[in-house]
């Protein structure tokens, strides 16, 4: 028995992106007979609903239907659109992604398959804008200087991981896990998945399972997403602190060293000194990889370009991730 697929899309405000990631579901190589889409939408002021409106319209051989998600949170969304999804098998998707043709059809073969408890794929990213800038903070959403280790965003190989983007999971998981936590404002998926391995079962990347992913376009979207990405990590780490990796430990303990470093140096010269061989050493890693870089994809811009977007990736996280220590109510009632 083939079995049927609810996709569960979170969307808040995604005129642009919301048409596409329908059509490329309309494009997958699975039944649409057994596909159905819910849309939680939080409430959108743009047009992104007419959009939904008209390929509704366009296309009523494929079931879409929208719930409101007055929270405009993703986890939130996420809980409404598995309340009113019908199916057994559900694929978490993203405003900003456009799956490939096979997507869910390797998603439903992988579980079928019993590789994994949640199932997804990698990304391949691509820039929100046509500038130089956009293109650039796209490359930097896939260099390891950019991401460490983070398996999905690189070229892995098949197995099992800590977490995946999106994913693809049976019912019967929500129901022993429970759904998306709430209280976190990102992180949400990495949570579910260390409940996921908490459970004894296995997160499972595929790297034929794949999709699209539009970066953000600018450095200051790129610094707001990444300061909201370290600040709810931290919070998540209070109630996982095992699940902490080097790549995450870094822009943090980078961060605390400028400052510290910045401030030693009003008094001790030696600070002073440390500071700016940390700088050197720091700025001639990003200027060395942005070369190789910009000679392999024949854009000089991107000498500059990526040093940026990495730099604002690695202080926006840091930055967001102490903020988040320092403001979080365990060290305030401790």
């Amino acid at each position: 028995m083939i079995s049927t697929v609810s996709i569960i899309i979170p969307c808040y405000n995604e005129q642009a992106t919301i048409r596409p990631l329908l059509e490329s579901i309309l494009s997958q190589s699975y039944p649409r007979e057994l596909l159905e889409v819910i849309i939680s939408d939080g409430l959108s002021r743009d047009g992104t609903r007419n959009q939904i409106a008209a390929f509704q319209s366009e296309h009523p051989e494929l079931r879409v239907r929208v719930v409101e998600n007055p929270s405009r949170t993703i986890p939130a969304g996420l809980n409404r659109a598995i309340d009113a999804a019908q199916s057994d098998i559900l694929i978490r998707l993203d405003a900003h992604s456009m799956p490939y043709p096979e997507y869910v059809t390797r998603c439903v073969q992988a579980l079928e398959e019993g590789r994994g408890a949640n199932v997804g794929g990698v990304w391949e990213v691509r820039p929100g804008a046509n500038t130089e800038m956009a293109k650039a903070i796209a490359t930097a959403a896939t260099h390891p200087l950019g991401v460490g280790d983070a398996m999905y965003r690189l070229s892995p190989k098949a197995g099992p991981v800590d977490t995946v983007p999106f994913g693809s999971f049976r019912r019967g998981l929500v129901e022993e896990i429970g759904k998306f936590d709430e209280s976190l404002l990102s992180n949400e998926d990495y949570e579910f998945n260390a409940r996921v391995r908490q459970s004894g079962a296995t997160v499972w990347l595929d790297p034929q399972i794949r999709s699209v992913y539009i970066a953000r376009s600018t450095l200051i979207a790129l610094a707001r997403q990444y300061w909201r990405y370290g600040f709810w990590k931290f919070r998540m780490l209070l109630r996982y602190p095992v699940t902490l990796r080097w790549r995450q430990a870094l822009p943090p303990l980078f961060a605390v060293s400028l400052i510290g470093l910045a401030i030693l140096g009003i008094w001790f010269r030696l600070a002073s000194l440390a500071l700016i061989a940390e700088l050197s050493i720091y700025l001639a890693v990003l200027l060395s990889a942005s070369l190789l870089m910009a000679v392999r994809q024949g854009n000089m811009w991107l000498v500059i370009g990526l040093p940026l977007a990495i730099t604002t990736m690695h202080l926006a996280w840091g930055g967001g991730f102490l903020w988040s220590l320092l403001s979080s109510p365990v060290q305030k009632n401790g």
